[in-house]
């Protein structure tokens, strides 16, 4: 039996064999616990922010994005990359303005995930907004999505259905859906 420090690697090396605008890609050499030499490839991410904006009618806003890698539009939460400057609650603002033009008066921390644990850093900080106001989107040029309102439960059951399959919008709503119990104010 293994205990938690006996499952340690520790880094030899690390190479960057890739540095994209986004992404980049490493090769380090590691030594196993059992002191044997390996190699991971991982990714390195700047993180993100998920938000779940929520209505007082119990109504939550998702995008509706085509993504490339999949070639089909998906259902999802708004979302994007944290900024080098920028803290995860600014990025969450700033994600909501873009992708929704929501400006939410109030903003909670419900945890964050790790989308990609195989192969990348990446984490994902999410949030719930309240009390918002509906502003201009503010999408950048090269994105395009589409705002659909919907009730927070019909989301759940999308889920269910498997009508929305994005990972990250997976976790963010029923995460969401916990908090809101816990707050008593549950949507669905």
């Amino acid at each position: 039996m293994f205990r938690i420090n006996s499952l340690i690697e520790n880094t030899k090396s690390s190479k960057e064999i890739y540095k994209g605008k986004l992404l980049h890609v490493f090769c380090d050499e590691v030594v196993l616990p059992n002191q044997e030499a390996s190699t991971r490839e991982w990714i390195k991410h700047p993180g993100a922010c998920a938000i779940v904006p929520c209505f007082e009618n119990g109504d939550i806003m998702m995008i509706k994005q085509f993504r490339y890698p999949m070639k089909q539009v998906l259902w999802e939460v708004p979302a994007g990359k944290i900024d080098a400057t920028e803290s995860p609650e600014t990025t969450a603002l700033r994600e909501l303005l873009e992708e929704t033009g929501l400006i939410a008066k109030d903003l909670h921390y419900v945890g964050h995930f790790y989308p990609a644990i195989g192969y990348s850093d990446e984490i994902i900080h999410i949030y719930v907004a309240l009390n918002l106001t509906q502003a201009t989107q503010q999408t950048d040029s090269d994105e395009f999505v589409q705002n659909v309102r919907l009730p927070f439960s019909q989301a759940i059951t999308m889920i269910e259905t498997g009508e929305i399959n994005d990972g990250k919008s997976i976790v963010c709503l029923l995460r969401t859906q916990q908090w809101l119990r816990q707050q008593t104010l549950s949507f669905s």
